[in-house]
């Protein structure tokens, strides 16, 4: 049987208190970035989960190592330092908000420039049809 863990963190980011949804399952995780505004009270969160959580857009999943047991944490201090120095910042789920983030941009330039096309073929289209009605003067 799979396990399927949900964890949300809040906290604050430069101006406003941001939510992190992070959803893992199948050895894979997922993540969903919300705004909040002002600082949310525990009941605003609750009720923001019962009524907004169906509605919320997941990123890609990514894959998820699985829990490690605990090690020493001088250990870890090391560890960690070696993999900033490979790796660089960021969690898993700050890859898969930007990864999120950039399969929606590329959504957005392929659907402007759809409408730009279409705009341009419509200005093209009455240009046609005012010459032949006035007869391109």
């Amino acid at each position: 049987m799979d396990k399927c863990s949900e964890r949300l963190t809040v906290f604050f980011e430069e101006p406003f208190w941001v939510g992190i949804f992070e959803l893992e399952q199948e050895g894979h995780l997922s993540a969903c970035k919300v705004t909040f505004g002002a600082e949310p009270r525990d009941w605003e969160i609750r009720d923001f989960i019962l009524r907004e959580y169906d509605h919320l857009s997941f990123s890609p999943a990514v894959a998820a190592a699985a829990k490690e047991k605990t090690v020493n944490p001088k250990r870890r201090q090391r560890e960690a330092h070696r993999h900033l120095e490979t790796y660089g910042i960021g969690t898993k789920a700050q890859q898969a908000l930007k990864m999120q983030q950039e399969q929606n941009k590329l959504g957005r330039r392929a659907k402007c420039k759809t409408q730009k096309l279409a705009e341009q073929e419509r200005l093209f289209d009455l240009k046609q049809q005012k010459n032949r009605v006035g007869g391109g003067d």
